[in-house]
């Protein structure tokens, strides 16, 4: 692997996302056993909150932005690491950020 200029910090961004993609997944879902206390079977809270559909929205373009800052501190990293060139890192960039749309 290389990079390092940010201390490989930026793989933290897709944790983010990742854990948002994960509200978005249960959002007012019954909760899995496993995510069940029994404070929640006592007050009969046996679902995930559901957030509204604006929330919703706004978590999923949240997503797509920190999916397109991952890609960014990536590249960049590699650029000031030495990895790659000034060329390379807009071409390596752009395909990225292409890779992202489909």
């Amino acid at each position: 692997m290389s990079g390092g200029h940010f201390n490989y910090m930026q793989y933290n961004i897709s944790e983010i996302y990742e854990s948002i993609n994960e509200q978005i997944r249960k959002n007012g879902k019954p909760k899995e056993k496993d995510e069940l206390y029994s404070w929640d079977i006592e007050n009969d809270n046996l679902n995930n909150y559901k957030y509204p559909d604006n929330i919703i929205k706004k978590f999923k373009k949240a997503v797509k932005i920190l999916k397109q800052a991952e890609v960014y501190a990536q590249r960049i990293d590699w650029l000031l690491s030495g990895d790659d060139g000034d060329e390379r890192f807009i071409e390596r960039l752009n395909e990225e950020l292409n890779n992202l749309k489909k």
